[in-house]
């Protein structure tokens, strides 16, 4: 991985090159960042630049042979880390381990993809991520053998906010009492997922979103497209280099989450004078409820970012509005006047005890039933 591959983030990169040519590596570094962001990418990156001794601030020099291993993430002192689920393959017990040839197909492919996209790759169906104990575990046991190449081992641990806390509880000890020439990389979304004893070890380093004009670039040069669309998308991206290739693939077949979501509001809408749309709400919530947990969150983040639009086009604030709806005669200009300030905190609110009752295993086609009745109200409400 060059680093000139890695979009924006020029302040990151310089610090990193920069304290690892003068040796003052940490042995613990916490990257945060948005999805899209390009935290992975540049771990990557780092991690080649401090096993492979190179210099001058890229991946290249008189070490080929060790920078030719990162090209197929080989490398036999880099490990990684991430959330598994069981499969048909792994039944009992899964680790990271048990999917790196799945792991390094998804980062060469994009480095940038998200949780979501790995957890298609696992397909998840009704399970829910996670970094175990026998992880932990495993990681103790890659780090405590010698260097293959006598230098430095890291250890990448991506979404280390999927840690649970046995997993967690091993981890601490790792950091307190690291092996020699050891360096642990987490990689987050959301620190405070994290428990405080981990993060207090590490240095963090915070990732922000990325530029529109760098997304923007990114894609007239990698993806071929004219400089119209690939602004157009960067601008509905917000950030986001993943979603901004989403977007252009159009990859949303599996997930229609847009047609779902105007279903949704329009039954909502119409029960508060038609009965008969309470069935129709309740077959949404079994059509909702049959697909795996993880969606349901990602569908629920959804569902809040939407209304967030509407509350900023009902506020004037049109130059903040990036959404454009596909749906035939759905148009957030007529959706925006019915999410305000006296229902928003209550729907945000409604929509977040949803996915915090999915993520503990409640029972779906329940929480979404009632979650489309509360709506049903809110969306009245003046």
């Amino acid at each position: 991985m060059q680093f000139s591959e890695i979009l924006g983030q020029e302040h990151i990169k310089n610090h990193l090159t920069r304290t690892a040519d003068l040796g003052r590596i940490p042995h613990a570094q916490l990257f945060v960042g948005p999805e899209g962001s390009g935290t992975l990418a540049m771990a990557i990156a780092y991690s080649q630049y401090i096993l492979c001794s190179n210099a001058n601030g890229e991946n290249e020099g008189e070490n080929q042979a060790c920078n030719l291993k990162f090209q197929k993430l080989s490398h036999p002192d880099l490990h990684f880390a991430y959330p598994t689920v069981t499969t048909d393959e792994v039944k009992k017990n899964p680790k990271s381990i048990d999917f790196i040839t799945d792991w390094r197909a998804f980062v060469l492919q994009n480095p940038y993809g998200g949780l979501f996209d790995w957890y298609s790759v696992l397909g998840v169906q009704n399970k829910q991520g996670e970094i175990r104990v026998d992880d932990a575990q495993e990681i103790l046991k890659s780090l405590s053998l010698k260097a293959y190449e006598g230098g430095y081992k890291i250890m990448i641990v991506w979404m280390a906010e999927k840690m649970n806390i046995a997993a967690s509880n091993k981890l601490l000890k790792l950091l307190e009492e690291p092996p020699e020439k050891t360096i642990f990389i987490l990689i987050a979304e959301n620190e405070e997922d994290i428990i405080q004893t981990i993060r207090s070890r590490c240095q963090i380093l915070h990732f922000n979103g990325l530029s529109e004009s760098v997304i923007t670039d990114a894609l007239v040069t990698r993806e071929g497209i004219d400089s119209k669309l690939a602004s157009k998308l960067a601008h509905q991206a917000q950030g986001n280099f993943n979603a901004a290739l989403h977007l252009l693939h159009d990859n949303d077949e599996e997930h229609p989450f847009e047609q779902w979501f105007v279903t949704w509001v329009r039954a909502a809408f119409k029960a508060k004078k038609d009965a008969a749309a309470i069935q129709d709400l309740i077959l949404w919530s079994e059509k909702i409820a049959a697909l795996g947990r993880e969606a349901q969150k990602k569908f629920l983040q959804f569902c809040m970012e939407m209304f967030r639009q509407a509350l900023l086009l009902n506020y004037e604030a049109p130059s903040l509005v990036y959404f454009e709806p596909k749906v035939d005669k759905f148009k957030l200009e007529n959706f925006a006047p019915f999410v305000n300030g006296n229902n928003i905190q209550d729907i945000f609110k409604e929509l977040s005890d949803a996915m915090y009752h999915i993520e503990r295993n409640g029972n779906a086609k329940i929480i979404l039933t009632d979650l489309s009745i509360k709506l049903t109200r809110l969306i009245h409400k003046k």
